[in-house]
C-alpha cells in the first residue's frame, strides 16, 4: 500500500463534489461521516472488522502527483485553480476507528472521519474498498475457524482470488481472524505470518511412481513430511506408500516431528476414518490428516459431525472469495456539520422508505456492555461523543425500534469500552498498528466475548445495537421535523 499512490483510487464523482467545495468555500464545513454496515455476511451473528492499518497508509501517503493531475486535466472537467490546489492537498482531518480484530455488528460506527468535507468526501472510495474487502474475509473466515473447532486452518486461495490485491490483503484478513498460516508467500513476508503447503499432484506425476515421490519429498523436507495421497489410489496406495515412508523415517532415526497425509478428493468423511484405522495400525496415531477440496464452514461442520478424523483444513476458494456472501454492504454516510460560530455539530440524517436506511445522526461514539461475571457482551450503545457513563449507575437499554423491549442493568453487574479509538488527529497518525499475529490473538480473545449462541453457523442470536437515550431523542425530533415539514 505505501509503495503506491491510491489517491485516484476514488469515484469521479468524489472528485467533481470535492471542486465543488473549493469552489464554494463557505460550503467546506468540518464534518462528521460514519462508515458502518447494515447487515452480518453469511447470516452471522456477528462480523470480524480489519483494513485499520492499509487505511493509516493510504490517508499518510494521500496526495496527488503532477500525472494525476494532469490526467485530472485532461478530463475537462477540472478548473485550474482547483488543479493547483490539489498539488499541495494533504489530509489534516481526525479519525477514529474500532480497532482490527475486534468483533462488530451493524449500524455502528467502524471508522469516524472528522475532517473538512471535501477531504471526508475525496477518502470515502477508498475506504470502503478497503474495510469492506478485508472485513469480509475476516468473518468469513472467523466462521470457518469457528466450524474446525479447535484444528489449525491454512489459507490458501491465493490462485481463486479476484487479483494480487484480494489475494494479499484476504491472506491478512484470513490470519486476523483465526487461520495459522497462509500458501501465499508475498502474504507471508509482507506481514510476517507463517507460510505453510505441502506438494501437488503434479509432484507425484512427475516421478517414475508414487513411493519414489514420498521418499523423495521425505527426504528434502523430514520436519514438515505432510503427503498427498490421492493421485493415483487413496487406499490402496496412497496410504500405504506414505505409511513404508513414515516407517522407513522411523527405522533410519528419523525425528517424526510434523508428519501425516493430505486428502484432496472423494468422500472425505469415508477416506479419513479409514486413513486414521490404517495410520494407527501401524504405530502413526499421532499423524496428520490434512484436507482440502473446495470446503467451506457448512462442510467442515458436516464432516465434523460425521465423524472425520480430519485435524487440519485447507480452505481456498470459498474462504478467500467469500463465495455465498461475496460483498460486505459496508456505506459511508454524513451525520453531522459544525456549525462555524459556536463550534458545535448540528446533527444530520438521512431518510429512506426503509427503516433500515434511515441513519444516526449526530457525533457518535460507541460503549460496549460486558456481563461483569462472564466477560460477554450484552449489547452495544450507540451513543452522542459528549456522553458520559458509569458502571456505578443503573443502565436502562431498550431496542431503538421495538422500544418496549427494555433491560436494566444494576449499578457494578456490567462494564463498559468505548470501541472508537483515536487514529488520526489533525492529520498525524497517532495510532500504532499491531503486529497481524498480535491483532490474532487480540481476536480471538474478542470471538470469546461472544456467547456460544451469536457464534453458531445457522441462525444465530443477535447481539442488540442500542441507542442511547439522548441519541433516540434527537433521532426522533429529527424525523419528526422532516415529517412536519413535508418532506
Amino acid at each position: 500500500m505505501n509503495e503506491r499512490n491510491l489517491t485516484l483510487l476514488t469515484d469521479f464523482y468524489e472528485l467533481t463534489m470535492m471542486q465543488g467545495y473549493f469552489k464554494e468555500e463557505n460550503a467546506n464545513e468540518t464534518v462528521v461521516f460514519d462508515a458502518f454496515y447494515r447487515n452480518n455476511p453469511d447470516g452471522n451473528g456477528y462480523a470480524v472488522c480489519a483494513g485499520l492499518e492499509q487505511v493509516i497508509e493510504y490517508l499518510e501517503n494521500l496526495h496527488f502527483d503532477q500525472k494525476d493531475v494532469d490526467y485530472l486535466r485532461s478530463t475537462g472537467m477540472f478548473q485550474e485553480d482547483f488543479l493547483d490546489y490539489l498539488l499541495h492537498f494533504r489530509f489534516s482531518g481526525d479519525v477514529y476507528a474500532i480497532p482490527e480484530g475486534t468483533v462488530v455488528f451493524p449500524r455502528e460506527p467502524l471508522v469516524k472521519v472528522v475532517a473538512p468535507i471535501m477531504e471526508a468526501q475525496l477518502v470515502e472510495t477508498a475506504l470502503l474498498n478497503i474495510i469492506n474487502h478485508q472485513s469480509l474475509i475476516a468473518t468469513k473466515a472467523a466462521r470457518v475457524v469457528y466450524a474446525a473447532a479447535g484444528d489449525g486452518v491454512m489459507e490458501f486461495g491465493l490462485r481463486r482470488a479476484q487479483g494480487p490485491d484480494a489475494g494479499i490483503y484476504g491472506a491478512r484478513a484470513a490470519m486476523i481472524a483465526g487461520c495459522i498460516g497462509t500458501s501465499n508467500v508475498l502474504a507471508g513476508q509482507m506481514f510476517d505470518v507463517p507460510v505453510k503447503g505441502t506438494h501437488a499432484h503434479s509432484w507425484i506425476m512427475s516421478f517414475p511412481d508414487e513411493l519414489t515421490a514420498f521418499r523423495t519429498y521425505a527426504h528434502l523436507y523430514p520436519d514438515a513430511c505432510i503427503l498427498l495421497v490421492d493421485t493415483y489410489d487413496t487406499l490402496k496406495s496412497g496410504i500405504p506408500n506414505a505409511i513404508k515412508v513414515f516407517t522407513e523415517m522411523r527405522e533410519a532415526g528419523i525425528p517424526l516431528s510434523f508428519y501425516g497425509i493430505r486428502l484432496d478428493s472423494g468422500d472425505l468423511a469415508y477416506l479419513s476414518k479409514q486413513a486414521k484405522k490404517m495410520l494407527d495400525a501401524a504405530g502413526f496415531s499421532d499423524a496428520v490428516i490434512s484436507a482440502s477440496n473446495d470446503l467451506d464452514e457448512h462442510l467442515i461442520a458436516s464432516l465434523k459431525l460425521q465423524g472425520a478424523a480430519i485435524n487440519s483444513w485447507g480452505v481456498g476458494t470459498n474462504l478467500i472469495t467469500s463465495k455465498d456472501s461475496p460483498s460486505f454492504g459496508g456505506v459511508y454516510k454524513l451525520a453531522a456539520i459544525m456549525d462555524r460560530e459556536t463550534g458545535k455539530f448540528i446533527p444530520k440524517i438521512k431518510l429512506s422508505e426503509n427503516a433500515e436506511k434511515i441513519t444516526n445522526p449526530g457525533n457518535k461514539t460507541i460503549q460496549r456492555i460486558y456481563e461483569k461475571d462472564t466477560g460477554k457482551i450484552i449489547a452495544d450503545l450507540i451513543c452522542l461523543a459528549d456522553e458520559t457513563y458509569s458502571n456505578k449507575n443503573s443502565l436502562l437499554l431498550f431496542d431503538p425500534i421495538e422500544t418496549w423491549k427494555k433491560t436494566l442493568l444494576a449499578p457494578g453487574t456490567y462494564t463498559l469500552r468505548e470501541l472508537l479509538v483515536p487514529v488520526f488527529q489533525k492529520g498525524k497518525c497517532v495510532y500504532h498498528s499491531p503486529k497481524v499475529m498480535e491483532i490474532r490473538d487480540y481476536c480471538q480473545r474478542e470471538l470469546d466475548t461472544l456467547w456460544e449462541e451469536s457464534r453458531r453457523l445457522v441462525n444465530p442470536h443477535e447481539v442488540h445495537v442500542d441507542l442511547s437515550n439522548e441519541l433516540w431523542h434527537m433521532k426522533k425530533q429529527l424525523l419528526d421535523s422532516y415529517h412536519f415539514s413535508g418532506c
